[in-house]
């Protein structure tokens, strides 16, 4: 890209919107904290919803999840404890956008889904002619803006579409903050807003990925009594005793690594210097691919932790300053799960697949790289249905929930080329309208090719 110019087929208006939306603070109180002031989501979601108005989207829905669709199924407990709240749900509602009649089967649909909230922490909106900087850049504002592009461009070349053919676009709340989309695309999916098709917008670096791990997370409890710092041992140390575990578990669970993310993080008693503290816990964090695989985990825990504090009663039995702690570890210590349970996807739709790769020339995801978790989880058990994780630039190289977010605006055009790619393919696939015939379809003559309109 030379001159600055942004890259067919992103636009002015695009790069405004863009700019906006990344101005916008859209963390929600999961990340940004209680406190902090309200998430302007809706705002963000309105500004877009204007914007694609333009392409013949229109807002089906726009509201937050009701309290009772939380009331089954798994759901993270820090979003059980903030649902108690009223305004923590009302402040994030999430959007669904239609192309096409209201009666177009889920089989004629493409499903796109985007989350509009971001880690917490604010950067500078800025365009530098090259690059779009700001919280939310890469995840996922940027995709979102990219996406419209995308559909912009497909309309103008299959007129099937969105008449014949329809396309949906969730801009979700609650993908961020480890609410894992239970608030925000969970009950969008409960309520038949998919497709046959289904994307979700992450950084994959323009490759295909029909996988998404899901996570659960343990907490280590530590419930005794305080003492003062001139009577230590009269009291239990759970600062020591959870140390100790920390170490103990990290071992054990090394070995799992090769297999699952395992994060050992959050030890917590207290900040004093001159005080016992007897309550405490440590967090564990678990990604895993597969229910076998997430069930390996809870087991190799429960035993480690067992083994643990049979170590830690013999190592400090007897001392004057953990002799209690030891001799109660067992009867003081407890294994709580924050989140459990939670999906996981692999789809193996050969239809779909083909689909993306031969006739849309889009790659497909390593089999030997490692997944990673998003809200594409909810879509495993929605019978007849491909969904895949599909987004341009990459969560590490791109700086997501770091300093200096970044999206490429080359990477961006790429993406919303291969969105309208996917879509013509579709489109042709399943219309029966007369201009999508082989003379339009995606080879070498085609008016749009791989790398955007010419």
């Amino acid at each position: 890209m030379t001159g600055g110019r942004l890259p067919a087929p992103l636009t002015p208006a695009d790069r405004d919107l863009l700019l906006r939306l990344l101005d916008l603070p859209t963390a929600g109180p999961l990340e940004a904290g209680p406190d902090a002031p309200p998430p302007r989501i809706a705002e963000a979601q309105d500004a877009y919803a204007r914007h694609a108005a333009a392409m013949g989207l229109r807002v089906v829905r726009h509201a937050p999840a009701e309290p009772a669709e939380l009331d089954s199924g798994p759901v993270p407990a820090t979003v059980r404890e903030a649902v108690a709240d009223p305004r923590f749900l009302a402040d994030q509602p999430s959007l669904v956008l239609r192309l096409g009649p209201d009666g177009l089967p889920a089989a004629r649909t493409v499903m796109f889904n985007v989350h509009l909230d971001t880690v917490a922490g604010l950067q500078p909106a800025r365009f530098d002619g090259e690059r779009f900087h700001g919280r939310g850049a890469i995840d996922a504002k940027g995709p979102a803006v990219a996406l419209l592009a995308g559909i912009r461009a497909a309309v103008a070349l299959r007129p099937a579409l969105g008449r014949e053919v329809g396309v949906l676009v969730q801009a979700v709340a609650g993908e961020e903050g480890g609410a894992m989309g239970v608030f925000g695309t969970r009950p969008l999916v409960r309520r038949g807003f998919t497709g046959r098709l289904n994307v979700f917008c992450e950084p994959t670096r323009g490759r295909f990925l029909p996988r998404s791990t899901a996570a659960m997370t343990a907490r280590i409890v530590v419930d005794g009594s305080d003492a003062v710092d001139d009577r230590p041992g009269r009291g239990h140390n759970a600062t020591v005793l959870l140390g100790f575990l920390a170490q103990q578990l990290g071992r054990a669970l090394d070995p799992a690594a090769s297999e699952a993310a395992v994060c050992v993080a959050g030890l917590h008693t207290g900040t004093r210097h001159n005080k016992v503290y007897g309550s405490g816990s440590l967090l564990l964090n678990f990604g895993y691919a597969s229910p076998e695989a997430a069930g390996e985990l809870e087991r190799r825990l429960r035993d480690a932790l067992d083994e643990g504090l049979k170590e830690f009663a013999a190592a400090f039995a007897g001392t004057a300053l953990f002799g209690r702690t030891a001799a109660d570890a067992c009867a003081i210590t407890r294994l709580e799960w924050c989140k459990h349970g939670l999906p996981v996807l692999d789809d193996r739709d050969a239809w779909g697949h083909a689909l993306l790769r031969d006739r849309a020339g889009i790659p497909p995801w390593p089999a030997a790289e490692p997944p990673f978790t998003c809200d594409a989880i909810w879509m495993s058990q929605v019978p007849g249905a491909c969904t895949v994780v599909l987004g341009p630039g990459d969560l590490a190289a791109n700086n997501a929930h770091a300093d200096g977010e970044f999206a490429e605006a080359g990477d961006l055009a790429d993406f919303a080329a291969a969105v309208a790619r996917l879509l013509i393919a579709f489109t042709d696939e399943h219309s029966t309208d007369e201009h999508s015939t082989d003379e339009h379809s995606t080879d070498e003559h085609s008016t749009y090719d791989r790398k955007g309109p010419v």
